[in-house]
């Protein structure tokens, strides 16, 4: 039996491929009582209870960083035998189609349809606080006051939500928004792929009780 298993925490690796905030996020997840492993390491990414996937960057330098540390595949196999994945950030935007970034289109995971765009703005980049619109039926967000804000720091977002889930006994995907000039997908909960485009791991109380709510469905 595992340290972890003993003392009822959960572990959560986040994934190490050279673009996100992955110390930030381990100290995070630490502070709401995982027990957490940055590195890329297939065995350790494939048997822990949830694999974080941060990103900071450009879209199509995340992909080739992933690709190069096998993230892709990893991420596609956790998501096959339906173990929790979950992405912030530039690491929420890779999930979908493609990205365009100063005109220049890079192929992503292909989780979700989708195109990853400049932000519908005045002011670009979106820095700060702002406040989402959940579902009511939020698990990620559950406990968490409406007016509860989060913080952004993104130049690029999806804008239009197209998946549609035609099957009765499939549970539809949970999407949030948020507001920046255009409204934009702030957060998405798919089975068992979850991600957002602000970070938690920076926003203080209510992000905290975010991961909390992740590391519970682990």
């Amino acid at each position: 039996m595992s340290d972890n298993t003993k003392s009822g925490k959960k572990k959560v690796v986040v994934f190490d491929y050279g673009f996100g905030n992955v110390r930030s996020a381990e100290r995070a997840l630490a502070h709401v009582g995982a027990d957490v492993e940055i590195t890329r390491d297939y065995d350790a990414a494939m048997n822990a209870d949830g694999l974080l996937v941060p990103g900071v960057g450009a879209f199509s330098a995340c992909m080739e960083g992933l690709r190069r540390a096998r993230g892709e595949w990893v991420i596609g196999r956790r998501l096959a035998g339906g173990r929790p994945v979950m992405g912030i950030c530039v690491g929420m935007q890779v999930l979908f189609e493609r990205g365009i970034e100063h005109g220049v289109e890079a192929e992503g995971l292909d989780e979700w349809p989708g195109t990853v765009g400049p932000l519908k703005a005045p002011v670009v980049p979106h820095m700060g606080w702002n406040t989402v619109r959940a579902p009511e039926d939020s698990q990620l967000f559950a406990g968490l006051d409406p007016d509860a804000r989060f913080y952004f720091v993104h130049s690029y977002a999806v804008h239009e939500w197209t998946l549609e889930v035609t099957n009765p006994k499939i549970r539809a995907p949970r999407v949030t928004w948020a507001t920046h000039g255009k409204p934009f997908v702030a957060a998405v909960e798919n089975g068992a792929l979850w991600a957002t485009q602000f970070h938690p791991e920076k926003s203080g109380d209510a992000g905290a009780q975010l991961l909390t709510n992740w590391i519970e469905t682990l």
